[in-house]
């Protein structure tokens, strides 16, 4: 959601909740843009913040990490949303691939 202020520039009112997919085996496949976002964020949500930790030291990432994960989720969803909602910026990664959004059937 964003609005404008008076001078014309648009101000985000909430954060943004970056999708990033991760190398699937050899740490070198990982984009440019990727690694920009990962950078960027406030904070990456990883499935597993060791595997994750290790991404991360290859390539000079400094971002803070936090478990997102089956254990954790029920506990850590609220706390991200209400980070979304403050304005931060976050990235949500798997051990390798792209990270899957489960979708329960409504009614």
């Amino acid at each position: 959601m964003e609005d404008s202020n008076a001078i014309g520039h648009r101000r985000r009112t909430y954060g943004i909740l970056y999708v990033v997919a991760t190398p699937i085996g050899n740490l070198e496949d990982i984009t440019l843009r990727a690694l920009k976002i990962l950078k960027s964020v406030d904070v990456i949500a990883a499935e597993n913040v060791s595997h994750t930790r290790h991404l991360c030291e290859r390539y000079g990432v400094k971002t803070a990490l936090t478990s997102y994960n089956q254990n954790s989720q029920n506990t850590r969803t609220e706390q991200l949303i209400s980070r979304l909602k403050s304005g931060s910026d976050l990235a949500l990664v798997t051990d390798a691939g792209t990270p899957v959004f489960p979708i329960q059937e409504c009614g």
